[in-house]
């Protein structure tokens, strides 16, 4: 029998198109090939970005000032070990250095609990960006005050802002999924992008980004965390 778990947040649309994703009413929450996964919360469109200074595995602080003249930023809640952000981890590279060609910022943040996930400490995120070729900042938010601003429920979970920094897309990467045969595009975030840079709205239609839950440190988690 599959587990689950509660929904991190409402969607204003399906999980997934064609992805084996089902929503357990009964229980609340998502289903995937067995597994339970969380959701977005699909934090309201129009939310100006939250501030942020973090520092990247070289130690130097990035701060949400330092992208102010882009045209558009791509904010992506990231960790190692996901087998979720595994999956699309080329894709992710590739589609930060399209996105980095167009003028746009993208960063990654992992806020997980590294005292219980060793695979995500600073140390192994200083290994991991250079091997996934994420030319972008890999930020690490210890305190994980950064991801309960941006209501970041799950990864890989990804935000993109207009040039006003207003909420333009938060949703899918695609609709790859890990154990199905559908080819990692970044369709969805592509899409999304492309319409920001030409100036246009994001899609009327977005899809909740799923998969693990963001592992929070105990005692520290946001009141919309349903638990595992």
């Amino acid at each position: 029998m599959a587990s689950s778990i509660p929904l991190a947040g409402k969607s204003e649309a399906p999980l997934g198109r064609g992805t084996g994703i089902r929503l357990d009413k009964r229980r609340g929450a998502a289903v995937f090939s067995g597994m339970a996964l969380t959701p977005s919360t699909m934090l309201p469109l129009g939310t100006v970005a939250p501030d942020f200074r973090l520092p990247d595995v070289g130690g130097k602080m990035v701060a949400l000032s330092d992208f102010k003249s882009a045209p558009a930023l791509v904010v992506l809640f990231i960790c190692n070990h996901c087998p979720y952000v595994k999956h699309i981890r080329a894709g992710l590279a590739g589609f930060g250095r399209d996105a980095q060609r167009q003028g746009a910022a993208v960063v990654a943040i992992n806020a997980n609990d590294v005292s219980h996930y060793a695979e995500d400490s600073p140390a192994k995120m200083k290994l991991e960006a250079p091997s996934a070729g994420y030319t972008f900042p890999y930020l690490y938010d210890e305190s994980q005050a950064v991801a309960k601003a941006f209501h970041a429920a799950c990864t890989p979970d990804i935000f993109l802002f207009d040039k006003d920094r207003r909420l333009a897309y938060r949703g899918q990467f695609d609709d790859s999924r890990p154990g199905k045969n559908i080819p990692v595009t970044g369709r969805d975030l592509r899409a999304a992008l492309e319409a920001v840079l030409a100036g246009k709205s994001g899609p009327a239609i977005q899809i909740a980004s799923i998969g693990c839950n963001i592992k929070w440190k105990a005692g520290h988690e946001p009141d919309y965390f349903g638990g595992i």
